[in-house]
C-alpha cells in the first residue's frame, strides 16, 4: 500500500456496545470482500464521510500504528477485557490479501502474548498456522456462512473466499481442537435465495456455536409476505437443531419477534468453557 492508503488512530481497542461482544477492535478500514448485501459498516463509513462509496470501500486501508497502539493499550485493559472481537467494521483476513493477514497475524500474537482471547469472523481463509501454533490455539473462530451456493456468493459477496473453502478451513481449526462458530447473518429471504436452511446446517455441524440473524437494511427483503413468519420458523429450525446436537446458539435480536430469547440465548459471543 502506498502512503497515502495509510490510517493513523489515536486508539484501537474500545468497549463495545453489540449485544454479543466485550471489546472490539478494528486495525483496517474499508474491505475488499466488497459485499453488495447492505453493508452496515460500509454504510456507517459513508454516512460518517468516511469513504465517498463502494468503490473506496472495496480499497481497504490499514492502520499503519496498530502495533504501537496495542503496545501501550493491552497493558492498560488487559485486566478490562474477557475477549477482543476481531472485527466489527472489517475483515482480518481478506481473501488473498497478504498484507493484511500478515498485520493480522501479528496483532493476534500481540493481544495472545499477553493473555488476551480473541474472537474472529471472516469470510477469508484461515491461514493453516494458526491451527498448527499453540499460541492460537485459545481464540474463537468464526465464518460468514448464509448460503451453499456459489451462484449467491458471486452476487452477494463478489471477492471473499468460496464457500466451501471457508468450511474447510474452519474444520481443520475444529479438527485441531479450536472452538469455531458460524455467522448466520444476513440470512436471506427465499425471494432473494431460495434454499434449504437444514443443508447449510449439516455441512457446518461441527462447529461450536451458530450465530443466526436476518437481512437487514433491504426494501426487497422486507418486502417478502411472510418475512416476519419466515424468520421466525427458520429461527426455530436453528434451535432445534443446536438443540438436538449439543451445539451453542445466538438468535440476534429482533429476529423472532412473537416470543422472548430462547432459553439457551446467550448475551455474550466468546463460547467459554
Amino acid at each position: 500500500m502506498s502512503e497515502q492508503d495509510l490510517l493513523f488512530r489515536k486508539t484501537l481497542l474500545y468497549k463495545s456496545e453489540v449485544e454479543y461482544a466485550d471489546y472490539g477492535l478494528n486495525h483496517v478500514e474499508g474491505c475488499s470482500h466488497g459485499c453488495t448485501y447492505p453493508c452496515y459498516a460500509m454504510m456507517l463509513k459513508k454516512r460518517c464521510g468516511r469513504i465517498g462509496g463502494y468503490q473506496d470501500w472495496i480499497k481497504p486501508r490499514i492502520v499503519s500504528n496498530a502495533l504501537e497502539l496495542l503496545d501501550k493499550e493491552i497493558p492498560r485493559l488487559k485486566h478490562k477485557i474477557d475477549y477482543v472481537f476481531m472485527c466489527f467494521s472489517t475483515d482480518p483476513f481478506m481473501y488473498k490479501n497478504e498484507e493484511i493477514e500478515k498485520l493480522s497475524l501479528q496483532i493476534l500474537a500481540r493481544l495472545n502474548q499477553n493473555d488476551v482471547k480473541v474472537v474472529l469472523i471472516s469470510k477469508g481463509i484461515y491461514p493453516a498456522k494458526l491451527a498448527d501454533h499453540d499460541l492460537y490455539r485459545n481464540n474463537e473462530y468464526g465464518s460468514t456462512i448464509v448460503s451453499l451456493a456459489e451462484s449467491f456468493r458471486r452476487h452477494y459477496e463478489p471477492f471473499a473466499a468460496p464457500i466451501q473453502e471457508r468450511i474447510e478451513a474452519l474444520k481443520k481449526l475444529h479438527l485441531a481442537g479450536c472452538r469455531t462458530w458460524v455467522s448466520m447473518e444476513p440470512y436471506p429471504t427465499p425471494n432473494i435465495k431460495e434454499q434449504n436452511i437444514d443443508a447449510i446446517l449439516d455441512e457446518i455441524s461441527f462447529v461450536d456455536k451458530i450465530v443466526f440473524g436476518k437481512w437487514n437494511y433491504s426494501k426487497h427483503a422486507n418486502s417478502y409476505r411472510e418475512y416476519t413468519d419466515f424468520y421466525e420458523s427458520e429461527a426455530e429450525k436453528v434451535i432445534s437443531f443446536c438443540e438436538r446436537n449439543g451445539i451453542d446458539y445466538h438468535i440476534k435480536n429482533g429476529t423472532i419477534l412473537s416470543r422472548t430469547k430462547p432459553k439457551n440465548d446467550s448475551t455474550q459471543l466468546a463460547l467459554v468453557s
